[in-house]
C-alpha cells in the first residue's frame, strides 16, 4: 500500500503524509490498544467501503479478541467482509451485536463515537479522546480511498499482532474446527 499512498500522494506529499499520521496512529495505539483501535478503525472503512482495510482491521480484532480472550471474536472474517457497502445503521448494529455476546458493552460506545465522526462531513472532536478517534477517521478516509481507487488486495492484519507466528496459527486453526 506505501506504493500507491506515493503514486497518488507524490514522494513529498507521501512523506508529510506518513509524518503526520503514523506517529499520531501509534499514540492512539498506545493509548486505546489493538482491539479497540481496530474496531474503530474497521468501523470507519466498513463506512468508507474499502475491502482492503476492511479485512486488514477486521483480521487485526479478530488477533487482538484471541489474544486477549482466549477465544474466536464472534464474527468470523467473512462476516465482517460481507459488511463492506451495507448501510451505517446495518455495520453498527452488526458490530455491536458482536460486541455484547463477546463480552464487550464498554466498546460499544466507542463503536458508535467511531461510527458518527465517520459518517460525518467534517468530524469534530470534543475531549481528548475524540480528537484521536477523528484523527483515524480523517487518516482512514484517505486510506480508504487511495486502497480503493487501486483495487488494492486484501493481504495481511494491519496490526504488530501480524507478528505473532503463533498466534496466527493459533486463530486460523481455531477459524478452521469451527467451519468443521
Amino acid at each position: 500500500m506505501v506504493g500507491e499512498i506515493v503514486t497518488d500522494l507524490g514522494p513529498y506529499g507521501a512523506v508529510a503524509w506518513f509524518g503526520r499520521n503514523i506517529p499520531r496512529y501509534r499514540r492512539t495505539f498506545d493509548a486505546f490498544g489493538a482491539l479497540r483501535t481496530h474496531l474503530m478503525c474497521l468501523a470507519i472503512s466498513l463506512v468508507n467501503n474499502c475491502p482492503y482495510c476492511v479485512h486488514g482491521d477486521g483480521l487485526g480484532l479478530q488477533l487482538a479478541y484471541l489474544r486477549n480472550h482466549g477465544k474466536l471474536f464472534p464474527l468470523c472474517e467473512n462476516s465482517v467482509n460481507a459488511l463492506c457497502g451495507q448501510s451505517p445503521a446495518l455495520i453498527r448494529h452488526r458490530l455491536a451485536v458482536a460486541l455484547q455476546r463477546s463480552g464487550l458493552h464498554g466498546e460499544v460506545p466507542w463503536l458508535d463515537r467511531a461510527m458518527t465522526l465517520a459518517v460525518t462531513e467534517t468530524p469534530i472532536a470534543t475531549d481528548p479522546d475524540e480528537v484521536r478517534i477523528a484523527h483515524l477517521v480523517r487518516m482512514y478516509r484517505t486510506l480508504n480511498r487511495i486502497a480503493n481507487t487501486n483495487d488494492t488486495e486484501p493481504d495481511q492484519a494491519h496490526s504488530p499482532l501480524n507478528k505473532d507466528h503463533w498466534l496466527k496459527m493459533r486463530y486460523k486453526g481455531l477459524r478452521a474446527a469451527e467451519r468443521a
